[in-house]
């Protein structure tokens, strides 16, 4: 009986702190909405709460690593020069990824860009405040301890899958997941998901992941004016479609809808596998588990 709850060094198996984790988020997330409604009635302003679902999601990932008695830091949130670099290595990369995917489909002919009467670098700049926000969120909690948790406990790959799943259904409730759109958007987010867990992989860090997310999402909203997963933003250009399918553009939904969104996606991949990974103060590069490992850790 023992066996099913602990591994071999008498440490609780992986796959029930990932229903602890699991638990106290559904419980937390209860009294999330009645908070956030509050603080606005209070006059609390959006910037200001802009940071609410990350410090949640960072909240219960604390409680988990105290219950395993390590540091927060041990998630990949080790505030320290390589993991500023980090981030400012994976920001330009996001953004050159972008660029790269609205580039090719100008060359195609699908889009011209011209510039924005309503831009501003106000809007810029709040822009990069809130997606930063966004992708701290979002990488806390898909490649943050539950992720790792699978990682160590399943294997590489099972997390990579797994997550990317989730990840992709995660975001079927933004406007326009319908038809084909859908399905180029789910295959985007997938592969999306997976080069953002080998940016976790290969540093230990969630550094380079956050960067990567705040700089595809920004690049693509705020810089070149195109919806980000459905959500329309002000650009510094604007797109003018040119009447080429939404698969080669994307559309309304962003470049995340379109087939050379999924490539440069692909092109992540195999940049980010070629890639030995980087050794520093915040740990070595994270590798897959063998089979000794995963017997001893356990699911």
């Amino acid at each position: 009986m023992e066996k099913i709850f602990f591994n071999q060094d008498h440490r609780l198996r992986n796959g029930w702190w990932i229903l602890i984790f699991v638990l106290i988020l559904a419980a937390t997330r209860l009294g999330l909405g009645p908070a956030i409604r509050g603080l606005k009635h209070l006059g609390v302003g959006k910037a200001w709460l802009e940071p609410v679902l990350f410090l949640f999601v960072l909240g219960v990932t604390w409680a988990c690593t105290l219950l395993r008695r390590e540091p927060l830091a041990s998630i990949g949130f080790r505030l320290d020069r390589r993991w500023l670099k980090e981030l400012g290595w994976g920001t330009a990369l996001g953004i050159g990824f972008m660029v790269a995917a609205a580039g090719m489909v100008w060359a195609v002919g699908g889009v011209r860009f011209e510039l924005d009467p309503a831009r501003s670098l106000k809007t810029l700049s709040y822009g990069a405040y809130m997606f930063l926000f966004v992708a701290l969120f979002e990488e806390t909690l898909f490649r943050g301890f539950l992720f790792q948790r699978l990682v160590a406990g399943s294997g590489v790959w099972v997390a990579q899958i797994a997550l990317a799943l989730l990840f992709a259904a995660g975001h079927w409730g933004n406007p326009g997941m319908a038809g084909a759109t859908k399905v180029w958007a789910t295959v985007d987010i997938a592969l999306a998901a997976v080069f953002l867990g080998l940016a976790y992989l290969r540093t230990g860090s969630l550094a380079l992941p956050v960067g990567l997310h705040l700089g595809w999402n920004w690049a693509q909203g705020h810089l070149l004016g195109f919806g980000v997963s459905g959500l329309a933003t002000a650009g510094w250009v604007k797109p003018v479609f040119l009447g080429k399918a939404e698969w080669i553009t994307g559309g309304a939904f962003g470049l995340e809808a379109s087939v050379f969104g999924v490539v440069v996606d692909l092109l992540a991949i195999v940049l980010l596998w070629r890639w030995k990974g980087s050794v520093g103060s915040a740990g070595s590069a994270v590798q897959e588990p063998d089979a000794a490992d995963l017997a001893t850790e356990g699911a």
